[in-house]
């Protein structure tokens, strides 16, 4: 290992390991897991990646129902490869299967915190490589730990761990253009675009962008005086190589994104700036808000960075053009259009900022040029303290700040100019640094050659030991003391930085964790209760004889995925479009405006779906609910149909208003009986069949509904279009059949015309035999696809219980395959009498597109790779001369 190599490791090590300590302290300060009671499940953490990484667990230990293409446990069977590709594509992720399967929370918690260090690491290499080595190791690490201390990272990215791939994809794709700027690594360089696209395709897009933008600074100031036409080659290059590591992503890449298309749609916002205090604020430690940009870096990033355009040392074109792009990053995240081009041309649900991290990646890349230089003189460093003032003055108003904020700015620019006076004692000749270690004891000096005091050589000495008398030995000389006295003040310096940095990334990951806690929705880690409902589901799984529903009391929104079992609940960036509108059709609920679809406690849909077994929890108690809930874990169990059932010939039905008649039209039976209503205040009344079932949909209540005076209340949550209320049993109507339902909560004078539905379940086990008789003989499920024998002379349409997402194609006995037919939402095959058997197959859409230009991208760079080298080769080859060859020159000579 050479020397820069070795200085560049222990760098790093340093960077990461400060990122370590600074995370860990701040979580254990709040109390958070794992070092506390407090969950760190917040938001989409607890619903989506969590859940996510545990169906990847079982992925990898073979436990899984389905298999990277087809997820049998989520949404009655949905696409799983953009799943994978949007929230476990990270090479990172893998490391949870190393982890027991109750600590997945502890393998998320370890998987991002190390994403973190990797991110502090990659931007500590990167800064030595900008001005080939020039600078303290030391002081790059700390730098490279601000970059991934930054509040983008411990208030947002950190539980939403995708996104620290972007974090650690930033500084790689600036190494990559560096690469194409020198020509060199021309194989490694799309590898690593095609690893960074791969991991997160939406934070690498940025990260992409910002990188653009780094290439471009560095061709335009290290390489001012280069011919344009070379210039523009290198950019070429780098765009070339950024090219082919895109394709060489494509397979993941086309699949998620024709799987975004398919999705439900969702949110739709509209981009409001922040106000420019509170862009100010979020620049300093110990600030939180979900909406505003959180540039936090550390204000010793910020004071270096501050010193740039004041230090007459750097020369005045990188000066000018690294702070134009600074003040360029920081103002384009406040302007609709380059909103929207950081965002891939839409404004994203929730935090609007996601692009912070390249600002602070820009940031972190500017106060480095300024240190690699020589340490800041006075007018610099007044300068990079003044705009620190600037920053903590114009944030002076803002909500934002918090009594931590500014005694912590004060203290760390206290702190970074003092190790900045230290560090320019220690290197008082240097303008710029020297990575490179002395080549002696003395910096070249041998003192056993040469004697202290100007001795006239060696000898004996009666208080040295050897040598003449008045010698002192090398360890004393003044060269010496010069060189402890620097390496005092070089690690007393080191400390302040380091000191500064984790003391302000501590506290404001602790001060992050808390105010999440307070305003986000917030989900209980795996525990005693996931247990107990995993183990139930165990217990009654029959996979795929009948499907197992986790439960409509669920944990999180991703329940199946967690708990095992085929239920219906499904949350992702990717839940089909058809999936959301079937269900909803049918009276299931959801939250987040459609993209978190629920189950469904009813027993016609269960023999739709062909549940023979349902969970019942009660409700999670983390969740705060309004009513205790004393309830037992408990299974019920049911006839259900086979996942391939037969339809009776004649035009398919159309879904109607009424959710009652909709599970009617899919059964093929008359179950319901929906009587007239009235509603009275929050009384409504009705007249069911004596002993019939009653249901209540009212999708837009929120609040409770009972049935009679001893009915236990139920709770609906519902407020469209964020939360819709799933269609809930009541209870049994009495011999009567007067139905009385009061309803206490929002929304109760709103209820949709034919809001109660009277159950006959004598109808409904009629209609399930007949399904049962006149289905499918024997269903084998794969991991992509499902193989039905059918009775005899089968006419009408084989319907499959589940939806029928784009890329499902079915065959009949050895047919071509075409594209799956639809039956009220789910898939379908027509069937003329004759046909004995049919399959059906899913084929993600954009896996043989992407696939065809991940393999030609392939073709590209091994031809890179190899044409260069046969080439030179070649060359060599026609170089050498045999023996012979030199006897003949020598003869003609």
């Amino acid at each position: 290992m050479s020397i820069t190599e070795a200085a560049r490791g222990r760098a790093a090590a340093l960077s990461a390991l400060i990122t370590v300590i600074s995370v860990c302290a701040g979580d254990a300060i709040a109390r958070s897991f794992p070092f506390g009671p407090d969950t760190r499940a917040v938001n989409d953490l607890g619903n989506q990646f969590v859940p996510y990484h545990a169906r990847l667990w079982d992925l990898l230990h073979g436990r899984a129902d389905g298999g990277a293409l087809v997820n049998w446990q989520s949404g009655y069977g949905t696409s799983f490869l953009p799943d994978i590709g949007t929230y476990v594509s990270s090479p990172f992720a893998l490391l949870v299967g190393l982890f027991p399967r109750d600590e997945i929370d502890l393998a998320v918690y370890v998987i991002t915190v190390l994403k973190m260090a990797a991110a502090a690491a990659a931007m500590t290499v990167l800064l030595l490589a900008l001005r080939g080595g020039a600078g303290p190791w030391w002081a790059a690490g700390v730098l490279g730990s601000s970059y991934a201390l930054c509040g983008w990272a411990v208030t947002e990215a950190v539980y939403n761990p995708m996104w620290m791939d972007g974090l650690i994809a930033f500084p790689l794709l600036c190494l990559v253009g560096e690469w194409a700027r020198t020509g060199r690594h021309r194989l490694l360089g799309p590898v690593i675009v095609a690893l960074a696209w791969t991991a997160n395709f939406y934070t690498a897009y940025m990260a992409t962008l910002g990188a653009g933008l780094v290439l471009l600074m560095r061709v335009l100031t290290a390489d001012g005086s280069a011919p344009v036409r070379e210039q523009l080659g290198v950019l070429l290059r780098a765009a070339c190589t950024t090219l082919l590591g895109i394709g060489l992503a494509a397979p993941v890449l086309a699949v998620v994104f024709l799987g975004s298309k398919q999705a439900y749609p969702g949110w739709a916002r509209e981009f409001t700036p922040s106000d420019w205090t509170d862009v100010f604020a979020r620049a300093l430690p110990a600030t939180y808000s979900f909406y505003t940009p959180a540039g936090f870096l550390g204000t010793g990033g910020l004071v270096l960075a501050g010193t740039l355009l004041f230090n007459r040392a750097v020369p005045r074109r990188e000066r000018r053009a690294w702070t134009l792009l600074v003040v360029a990053a920081a103002v384009s995240m406040q302007w609709g259009p380059t909103h929207l081009l950081w965002h891939v041309f839409a404004t994203p649900n929730g935090s609007p900022y996601r692009q912070t991290f390249v600002l602070a990646g820009v940031l972190v890349i500017a106060a480095w040029v300024s240190l690699s230089y020589g340490w800041p003189g006075r007018r610099a460093l007044l300068g990079g303290t003044g705009v620190v003032a600037l920053l903590a003055v114009g944030s002076a108003t803002s909500s934002r700040i918090t009594s931590w904020t500014y005694p912590l700015v004060v203290a760390g620019v206290a702190a970074t100019v003092g190790a900045v006076v230290l560090a320019r004692r220690a290197h008082p000749a240097s303008p710029a640094f020297d990575n490179t270690p002395p080549a002696g004891p003395a910096f070249g000096d041998t003192p056993a050659a040469r004697p202290a005091f100007g001795g006239r050589g060696p000898g004996p000495s009666p208080c040295f030991g050897k040598g003449r008398v008045g010698e002192r030995p090398a360890g004393h000389s003044p060269a010496t003391a010069r060189r402890r006295r620097r390496k005092t003040l070089a690690v007393a310096a080191a400390l302040l930085l380091v000191g500064a940095q984790v003391a302000q990334a501590a506290l404001t990951t602790a001060y992050a964790d808390r105010r999440r806690l307070a305003k986000l929705d917030d989900y209980a880690p795996w525990g005693d209760r996931q247990q107990a409902q995993a183990d139930a589901v165990a217990d009654a799984d029959g996979w795929p004889a009948y499907r197992t529903e986790p439960g409509r009391e669920q944990t999180t929104a991703n329940d199946p995925l967690t708990v095992g079992g085929q239920g219906a609940a499904y949350y992702s960036s990717h839940t089909p479009d058809v999936l959301t509108r079937t269900l909803a059709a049918l009276g299931a609920g959801w939250t987040s405006n459609g993209r978190a679809v629920q189950s469904l406690d009813n027993p016609v849909t269960d023999a739709l779906f062909s549940v023979g077994a349902r969970v019942h929890m009660p409700h999670d108690p983390h969740q705060r609910w309004s009513r205790p809930d004393d309830r037992k874990v408990t299974v019920t169990r049911a006839a259900a149909p086979q996942l391939v059932t037969v339809r009776p010939p004649g035009p398919e039905p159309r879904f109607a208003a009424s959710p009652f008649r909709n599970q009617e039209k899919l059964l093929g039976s008359r179950v319901y009986t929906l009587p007239r209503t009235a509603l009275r205040g929050g009384t409504l009344t009705a007249a069911c069949p004596a002993r019939s079932e009653v249901f209540l949909w009212a999708p837009g209540f929120s609040g409770t509904a009972r049935l009679g005076r001893g009915g236990t209340p139920a709770e609906l949550r519902g407020s469209v279009p964020a939360r819709r209320a799933a269609m809930q049993p009541l209870g049994t109507a009495g011999d009567d059949g007067r139905v009385v339902i009061t309803l206490k909560g929002a929304g109760a004078g709103k209820l949709p015309p034919g809001s109660a539905g009277c159950l006959d379940r004598d109808r409904l086990a009629d209609a399930v035999d007949g399904l049962r008789s006149g289905g499918a003989t024997s269903v084998r499920v794969t991991d992509n696809g499902v193989q039905a024998a059918l009775p005899p002379g089968a006419r009408g349409t084989a319907v499959f219980a589940m939806p029928r997402i784009t890329g499902w194609s079915c065959r009949k006995d050895g047919a071509k395959a075409r594209p799956a037919d639809s039956y009220l939402g789910l898939v379908a095959v027509p069937l003329d009498g004759r046909t004995s058997a049919v399959t059906c197959d899913f084929t993600p859409p954009g896996l043989r597109i992407g696939g065809l230009a991940g393999g030609l991208s392939l073709l590209v760079l091994i031809a890179v790779g190899v044409l260069p080298r046969a080439r030179a080769r070649r060359r060599r080859s026609h170089t050498k001369t045999s023996p012979e060859d030199h006897r003949l020159v020598a003869r003609t000579a």
